[in-house]
């Protein structure tokens, strides 16, 4: 059996879906990883042949197979078949710790889940704090795990969220997306300037005006800052 196969039967055996934003590190041994790269080799040998390139004669192509196959594993779908970074928890004093609003900037990239074409652009990442902190890093490794999968942008603003929420223990947050797809940039309509931009906004954020109104004005802060940096 495949170590595709063995590690589909895992998940299926669970009762978990596989869907391509999905994180399947729970279900795969150690060394898996480099079994499902040997594996894939072939099947990008077959898609250049397909493709009519000459991958045994074209000094560009040769080896491009197995570059594709660890570049998908180790670097696109990263975040799939790997566990959470580990986000070191410090509490915070109720009574004399941080009570006011943080926001990290986190630059993201990502991969449509349609074509397969790059999603890079910025994840502002909100929370008024509770009673755990976590180190500023962590945000930004946390987003970028999200990230890195076949997702679409709305889905990848909630799987942030969810996430920093899990890390936090914070119920008011948010999370400000907005990135460059490469299916609209190098296919179809061919849009170079478009922008998409996603919000999810939960406890204080989606109730309290201020609340919101604090979080997008520290977001065009820190656009302001990029810009001019």
């Amino acid at each position: 059996m495949k170590t595709s196969e063995k590690i589909t039967k895992r998940i299926k055996d669970a009762g978990h879906k596989y869907w391509a934003s999905d994180n399947v590190s729970q279900f795969m041994d150690e060394g898996d990883d480099l079994e499902l790269i040997e594996e894939l080799i072939p099947h990008f040998e077959g898609v250049l042949d397909t493709l009519l390139i000459d991958r045994f004669n074209d000094p560009n192509s040769q080896g491009t197979a197995k570059r594709l196959a660890k570049m998908y594993i180790n670097e696109l779908m990263w975040g799939r078949y790997n566990n959470m970074p580990n986000a070191t928890a410090f509490p915070n004093d109720i009574e004399e710790g941080y009570k006011g609003m943080l926001v990290v900037r986190s630059e993201i990239l990502s991969m449509c889940s349609h074509h397969h074409q790059p999603v890079k652009g910025t994840a502002y990442i909100g929370i008024i704090a509770g009673e755990t902190l976590i180190g500023l890093s962590k945000y930004t490794r946390i987003a970028q795990w999200c990230a890195r999968r076949g997702t679409l942008q709305e889905e990848l603003a909630n799987d942030i969220a969810r996430e920093i929420k899990k890390a936090t223990g914070s119920v008011n947050l948010g999370v400000y997306i907005q990135a460059t797809h490469g299916c609209v940039e190098n296919r179809g309509v061919l849009a170079h300037s478009s922008l998409t931009q996603t919000t999810v906004l939960e406890g204080r954020f989606m109730e309290d005006q201020s609340t919101k109104k604090e979080f997008f004005d520290n977001i065009k802060l820190q656009q302001q800052h990029s810009c001019g940096s």
